[in-house]
């Protein structure tokens, strides 16, 4: 079982879920708890979703994959932390890869880093958030990652990044 999450989940919770999840997909947001505070109305989001994701880590161990006969490798058992990189977030997306650096064991996870935040809903309200993310703040990020040893995972293209990828959020068929 695939457990795609906010990654905003108790230890206790993780814990719980032990038996049925194969494979975790946490979100980890934010950082910094003013950018948690604001935009999520979750000041404790990182204190929350960082020892979420450190349990799913020691619950999961390394990650593991199959071989199919087909050619096909599919993973079985790990953790895949997604961050999307936000516009004019980039400072906070960079204290955040330092942090899983310095803290997560190697090896136990991958990353993925995200660039397709489309500014919908409530963006107007925060007009530092009402645009794309850049190819250079994005690419900044990235390189970040990279320099801090953060290799294994997935950097989403920018150019993948496109309006047209985007499904209409109209509520039409429900």
């Amino acid at each position: 079982m695939v457990f795609n999450s906010g990654g905003y989940e108790r230890p206790e919770i993780v814990k719980a879920l032990a038996d049925y999840v194969d494979i975790w997909l946490p979100d980890l947001k934010y950082f910094d708890p003013g950018l948690s505070a604001r935009y999520s109305k979750a000041p404790d989001y990182f204190a929350v979703a960082s020892q979420a994701v450190l349990q799913m880590i020691r619950q999961t161990g390394n990650p593991v994959f199959q071989n199919y006969s087909h050619g096909c490798t599919l993973m079985t058992r790990g953790v895949i932390i997604r961050h999307m990189v936000l516009p004019g977030q980039r400072d906070d997306s960079v204290r955040l890869l330092h942090w899983i650096a310095d803290t997560l064991p190697k090896g136990q996870y991958f990353i993925s880093l995200l660039s397709q935040y489309t500014p919908f809903y409530k963006s107007q309200d925060y007009p530092e958030l009402n645009r794309r993310i850049t190819s250079y703040e994005y690419q900044k990020v990235v390189d970040e990652a990279l320099k801090l040893g953060l290799d294994q995972g997935f950097m989403q293209e920018k150019s993948s990044a496109k309006e047209e990828y985007t499904p209409p959020f109209d509520l039409e068929g429900l």
